[in-house]
Order: C-alpha cells, then structure tokens, then sequence
C-alpha cells in the first residue's frame, strides 16, 4: 500500500548514505518522465503509421461482451483495415507480460481507426482483414445500436440480422442488371388506382416533391395494393431520394418487385428475399450498400437495408407473425422501420387490408394519418360476407354445429359455375387432433403421452411428438377403441369436397407446397391462411372461411385481430359483391371480429381494441418486457434491476411445465421443468429505461459465471 505522496508505507530498507535523498530524486525524475510512446511495432510486425488503432465489434453476441476492443493495426493491413471491414482477430485472451495472448480467432467488424487506445497494455494485432468491403456503414451501426437499444439485446446480435454473410465471388462480381451509377430520378408516377382514396394523390406528390408523409393505408380489397405499393415508391425515387418495402414473404414481394419493374423499369431497385440465394442476395445488398440501388423490396431481412438518403420506408400487413425476427433480440419489422422513419425524417407508409392496435395507435397519437377510402368505395369493392345467422338455422336445424352447413354447400355451388372458389382451413394435415368416440377424451401416445393425429384415410394413428404409429390404441379412461376427429386439416377437407363435387378439380396450397396463382376457370383451392394463391382475372368467385373457433379460440390477447386478418386477407382476394363474389365464414356472428368482417370495418375494430387495452394498461398503449427463467433466477434478476421509479412488476407466476416427451420449444423450458414468467410494465416515455434496466442487469447475471440463464423479451408477442 502507498501513502499519499507516493512513498511507501511498509518500514524502510536501511538506505546507503544519501540514499534517502537519492530516493527522492528519482521519484521527481519518475514523475517528470513524459508517457511510454506508443510501441511501433508487435513481436516485430511494424504498425500502421497513422491510426493504428482499430475499434472492433466482436461478433460473440454476448451481453456482457457487448461493447467495442482496441485492436493494432499492422501496417501490411493498413490500407485494407477501413471502417466497416470484416476482420478475424484473436478473443477470449489474458493478459500475459502486458500483451493480449492466447484466445481464438473470431470475426468482427472495424468501427473506427484511431490514433491511440485506452488499453494499458500492448494491443494484439489484427489477425486477418476478411474482406476490404465497409459494410458496416456509420449509419447502419447507428440503426443497429438504437434497435439492441430499444429490446435490450447485444449489438452483436443486431449486426447479424442486418449484415448478410459474406460472399467472396459476389464482392468481385456486379449484381445483374444493376447500373454502374446511380440512374437519374424517374418522372412522378400517375395516381391511377390511388385516386380511389381521397388522400391518396395528395400522399404521392408530396412524396415526390421530396416531403416526408406519414401514413396508415387500409387497403381497398382486391389485387390493385401491389401497384399501388410501387407507385408509391417510385414517387419517393421521383424526389432524388431512396425506397424501401418489406413484405412478409417472398410471394408479395415479387408482386410489388412485378409491379415496380413495370412502372420504373429495371435497373433502379433490387429484390432481397431469400428465393434469390445467398450469392445472388449478397450481391444485390452489396448495390444498395455501394449507393447504385436507392430503392430495395424485400422480406423481414430487408428492414436493415443499407438505403442511402431514405425518402420512404413502408411496410405491409405489419400484423403478419412473419414480420418479426425470431432470433435474438426477436425485432419486429414495423418498429425498426419506425425508428428508421424516426432517425431519417423519411416518409413511412403502413399498409394492410386490416388493421393493428400498433397502427391504431399512430393514428390516435397523430404521428401519422390515415389513408382510408370512403364508405362508398369499401362498398363497391367487397364482396358480400355471409354468416350461419338465425334464417339458415331455420331451413337448417344443425347449421351452427355443422362444420359444412346448407349455405357454404349452396355458395359453393353456385360460385362454381362462376369461376374458381377459395376454401381457407385453419390447420393444416390430415385430422391433427383425435378423441375418443365414446367419451370424447383427446386420444394421447401410450409412449409420451403426446396427441395422436390421422395421416391418411388408411393409416393407423401416430404421434404428433414422437412420431410412433399406434394401431391397437385403446382409451386410457373408458377403454373405447374408435377414434373421431377433433380438428380437421386442409387435407381432410380437400378429399371430403372432392367427394361432394367430383367433376371439379381439387387444389391445396399449404406449408409443404404453395401456390402463387390459380387460373380463372372452375376449381375448389384449399388454403391455410397465409398461403392463399391469386386468383386470374377477376378473383374468386366465392370464399368459405371454415372453423373460425379454431382462430378465435387462441389464448392469446391477439386472437380476436389475428382472425379478423386472416379473414379479410383471405376475402380480399375475392370478386366484389356487383360481380357476385361472396364470403362464408363459419364463426358466431355476434362475435367482434366476425361483426367487422361483415362490415368489412378494420380500422374500427382496431380502435376498439385500442380503447380497452388502454384501460387495462396492456400494449401498445403501455411498454412491456417480459423476464423467464427458472423461479430464483427471475427473482434474483428483478430484485438486481434498477427498475425506472414507475415500472409495475406483474408476477411472477408458473409457466406450464411442458410434457417430459414433448420437444422443447425454443426459448421455452425444458421438458418437465418449471419456469416463471413476470412481466414489467412502464407507462409510454419510460420503455428505454426499462430496457437499459433490464440489459444492464443480465448482463450482469451472465458476467457470473455459473448463473443460469434468464431470457428477456421487449415487446412479447404472448403476453396471454
């Protein structure tokens, strides 16, 4: 220990004479003595000569890792080593004789080159430059801090979402098609279509006259969305500025990339979806970073793509599941092209048939307006939406309890002779779910209790876990050996309406095979939603949405919105009601989402909606987080948080323990294992403090080693 003046405190050693004032001496010599000058070369590497200093961001994805490491520049790296750069260096090292040693080699990315460093020690060299091509721009560093900001991730984990993997060939080779220089701005696009909204026109030019609207579209049903998408992106072009769409599947995404093509041409915007393969995607992300592409259409991927000089940033259907990231920090599409909006001062479009609470509340707040036909034009373009109201119950006793009743048979019959007819089922398979015949008890595997579903007519009943054929099953609770269908699946349906109509062919498109686009000739399509395929020409001649309980039925808060979406995207696709387009759909009719089905009203379902989740405190109205993890680790976690003064702690309560023979879900606890959940409310104004509250605090967790982990999620979808 040393005292104050710097001598030390310990008894002194018996001195030579004047050895007191020698001491004395070279302690003012020691303190005179200017810095060590930084070391010009690395077990004889010789350094860069200006900034040789490199701030790297580890690609570890650790919390407690999350921040930038000093790195030497070698001077043979010296005109490669650019910010942005990928680069391999050494990590996970200890200090040895003041020299960074031992570790491996990991990648990372050069933020910045600088003139010194704040390490006491020697700087390890960087080990490898992978690649000279900056494509961790300033700007898109900057967009992927403030999203690990705002759900309390890493930034390491944002930077793997927003910058593809890196391919050698495609860095030497242009993209097709794509200009050597940016081209000159389009003309102004005509309003066409946009004309039907009162709004619409006036959203366009000012998008052209470089102005920064901000909109939600509700979307007139029928297939005019994805040209109107386009035009307004190419009058955001017109305005000498940027573009970008992101849809939620590849199929949309090559409708509205179809629908730019033709009204700007080639050349002036790039498709990122995941159909173009991983070269030919670096490739075209490559374009856009470079600056030869100003505008992108894409899938989720695509809301980080590197745009130079944003005009409009648009998104739809933003209540798709597809739109947000399921890796880490779990991102939704919509809020980062907000924050993009937000940062850039670019125009924002949010479109959809439907309508969120999330777009609800920009409109409530006035952030943005509303872009909405009138009552007159919604008329004139829907089809007419029938329910099994009390007249067919009338002609038909069981209308309600059937799953096919009197009324979808006759829609069917005469929409055939019309054109192709749409029949959208909730799940997809053969009969996912059994029961007993006799006591209706779900049938469970005799192995790990999972639930037996029926694969085909003939085939005898397997496990839906553990995937084990179980032909001599017997009930567990009356001994009954007949088995009946609980839920029935698309393929199901298929085969019983290819038996009722014999003469017409029968399509299904689903997970395994999806269809873009069926003819305009007579045909059954069955559907689960989400994989309708367009209808030529005109559109369907009719739709039937059938087992509407299995939709609303959800125990989710979101139930109710996610039916109502799936009804009307599915509707959409269907002819208006003056060319004799009808709708089915097989659901209570006092129910809200149905009712709003039948007025095809969206936005004033969403405001509903709004209202009582403002009274209940839920989302979006308030910013929520929810904490999971085994009981002790949750509560060592919240009582570690410096919550902001006004956060609200519900919980924690148990999570089901999941099944020992049931795969595990990812995120979720392990097979037979308890789990908590709490959730963490703060009123709007307070979500980033509870974010850096939360990050700081696992990360703390983590830096322990031996701490089991805690997962946090900003912005749950489940929150049921």
């Amino acid at each position: 220990m040393s005292s104050e003046n710097g001598r030390s405190d310990r008894p002194p050693a018996q001195d030579p004479p004047g050895g007191e004032q020698l001491a004395l001496i070279r302690e003012t010599v020691r303190r005179a003595k200017p810095p060590r000058a930084r070391p010009r070369t690395w077990r004889g590497a010789e350094l860069a000569e200006r900034d040789p200093v490199a701030r790297v961001l580890v690609d570890k994805g650790l919390l407690h890792l999350d921040r930038l490491f000093d790195y030497a520049v070698p001077a043979a790296m010296d005109a490669e080593a650019r910010p942005g750069a990928r680069v391999r260096v050494r990590f996970g090292a200890g200090e040895r004789g003041g020299r960074r040693e031992g570790g491996g080699l990991v990648n990372g990315f050069i933020v910045e080159r600088r003139a010194d460093s704040d390490f006491p020690g020697v700087l390890a060299p960087i080990a490898q430059v992978l690649s000279p091509e900056p494509v961790l721009g300033p700007g898109l560093l900057r967009l992927c801090q403030a999203v690990a900001d705002r759900y309390a991730g890493a930034l390491a984990d944002v930077v793997q979402l927003a910058v593809p993997p890196r391919m050698a060939r495609a860095e030497k080779t242009p993209a097709a098609g794509a200009p050597a220089a940016p081209p000159p701005p389009p003309r102004p696009p005509e309003a066409s279509s946009w004309a039907r909204y009162p709004a619409g026109p006036g959203y366009l030019r000012a998008l052209a006259e470089g102005e920064s609207p901000r909109a939600v579209w509700t979307a007139l049903p029928g297939p005019h969305w994805p040209d109107e998408l386009a035009r307004a992106l190419a009058a955001a072009l017109a305005s000498g500025r940027g573009a970008l769409a992101v849809l939620p599947d590849g199929r949309a995404a090559a409708r509205v990339d179809a629908a730019l093509t033709a009204l700007v041409g080639g050349g002036r915007h790039v498709l990122l979806t995941a159909d173009a393969g991983a070269e030919a995607r670096y490739r075209r992300w490559l374009a856009v970073n470079r600056g030869l592409v100003r505008c992108v259409v894409g899938t989720r991927a695509a809301m980080f793509a590197p745009v130079h000089d944003l005009g409009l940033v648009a998104i739809w259907d933003d209540g798709d599941p597809s739109h947000r990231d399921p890796r880490e920090p779990m991102p939704h599409a919509r809020e980062v092209l907000l924050l993009r909006a937000a940062r850039d001062r670019c125009g924002f479009l949010l479109g959809a048939h439907s309508g969120t609470v999330e777009a609800a509340q920009l409109l409530e707040t006035g952030w943005a307006r509303p872009l909405a036909a009138d009552r007159d034009a919604v008329r004139a373009s829907a089809p007419l939406v029938r329910t099994v109201g009390d007249g067919d119950e009338a002609r038909d006793p069981a209308a309600r309890a059937a799953r096919l009743p009197t009324l979808a048979w006759s829609t069917v019959r005469e929409a055939l002779r019309r054109g192709p007819v749409l029949v959208q089922v909730p799940r997809r398979g053969y009969v996912p779910r059994l029961a007993c015949d006799r006591c209706r008890e779900p049938a469970r595997c005799a192995h790990c209790s999972g639930p037996l579903e029926a694969t085909g007519g003939d085939a005898p009943p397997r496990c839906g876990w553990c995937g084990r054929d179980t032909p001599g099953w017997a009930c567990a609770e009356c001994g009954g050996t007949r088995l009946r269908g609980r839920v029935f699946g698309a393929r199901r349906t298929a085969e019983e309406l290819g038996r009722a109509f014999p003469s017409v062919p029968v399509r299904t498109s689903g997970r395994d095979h999806v269809l873009d686009a069926v003819p305009d000739r007579p045909a059954l399509v069955v559907s689960t939603p989400g994989a309708e395929p367009v209808a030529e020409g005109p559109g369907y001649a009719a739709a039937l949405l059938l087992d509407g309980w299995a939709l609303l039925s959800r125990p989710d808060l979101r139930a109710g919105e996610e039916a109502l979406r799936r009804w009307l995207d599915a509707a959409a696709l269907v002819r208006p009601h003056t060319e004799g387009g009808t709708v089915v759909v097989m659901a209570e009719p006092t129910l809200r989402p149905v009712q709003a089905l039948v007025r095809w009203d969206p936005a004033g379902y969403a405001r509903r909606e709004l209202a009582e989740r403002a009274e209940l405190g839920f989302p979006p109205v308030s910013r929520m987080a929810a904490v999971t993890g085994p009981p002790e680790a949750v509560a060592e976690l919240l009582a570690a948080a410096e919550l902001p003064p006004d956060a609200e702690v519900l919980g924690p309560v148990p999570l089901p323990v999941p099944d020992a023979g049931r795969p595990r879900r990812p995120g979720g606890p392990p097979p037979g294992e308890r789990w908590d959940r709490a959730l963490v409310r703060v009123p709007p104004g307070s979500g980033a403090a509870l974010a850096a509250a939360l990050r700081t605090a696992r990360a703390a967790r983590l830096a322990r080693r031996g701490s089991e982990p805690v997962r946090v999620r900003v912005d749950p979808e489940d929150i049921g």
